[in-house]
């Protein structure tokens, strides 16, 4: 058998690689996760009653733009890590610098406010269940990505769980907004970040042993 017989037998029946799929597993696992959340936060908390006034401020589209941001970066870093052998990219100076901007402003407003004001502007009025809301509301996502990356080749294993937490957590977070009433900064900088934390480092754990192959 010479080499051309040799090599067409071994890529006979080889289907041919999917371009694209990355973006359709990832595309599928962000149309499952954050509808799911949004379902969620519909059916069992509720939406804010005062949604339409508050949407039209400044400082709820900034709570939004914050999650927006680390769900940016954590689908970029993802879909890099998903492949061999990748970095994770520019993602996470997105994802840095959004945690920047926001502890920043946090700060200036902590020490511009009266001393016996911070405490309320960090605690706000629900912060004994703002970051277990968004754990919770952040299972549909986090399902959704590691089924995507379950069907991928990623070889960095615990960044690449990580990275696929924070996503769900962002989703989780950026649905959560529909019904947290808190408008604060230093509230939400805080809260929604350590909700945003939990499934990442549940998804670190979890990488190693769920992303094997």
């Amino acid at each position: 058998m010479n080499t051309d017989d040799f090599i067409s037998m071994l890529a006979r029946g080889v289907a041919p690689r999917d371009r694209w799929i990355l973006a359709k597993r990832f595309s599928l696992a962000v149309l499952v996760g954050f509808p799911g959340a949004v379902l969620l936060v519909i059916s069992v908390l509720g939406v804010r009653p005062d949604l339409a006034q508050a949407a039209v401020t400044p400082i709820f589209w900034a709570k939004i733009a914050f999650p927006l941001c680390l769900m940016v970066g954590a689908l970029s870093m993802v879909m890099r890590l998903a492949r061999p052998a990748m970095r994770p990219g520019f993602g996470i100076v997105m994802i840095g610098a959004a945690i920047a901007a926001v502890w920043g402003l946090a700060i200036y407003i902590l020490m511009a406010a009266p001393p016996e004001a911070r405490v309320t502007l960090i605690l706000g009025e629900s912060w004994r269940v703002c970051a277990l809301n968004i754990t919770v509301l952040s299972v549909p996502g986090f399902i959704a990505v590691f089924w995507a990356l379950r069907g991928l080749a990623p070889t960095r294993l615990a960044l690449t769980g990580a990275c696929g937490g924070l996503l769900a957590g962002a989703m989780a977070t950026s649905a959560y907004c529909l019904y947290c009433p808190e408008m604060e900064v230093p509230f939400w900088g805080f809260w929604y970040l350590l909700g945003m934390v939990v499934p990442t480092v549940v998804g670190t754990l979890l990488g190693p042993r769920w992303l094997r192959w």
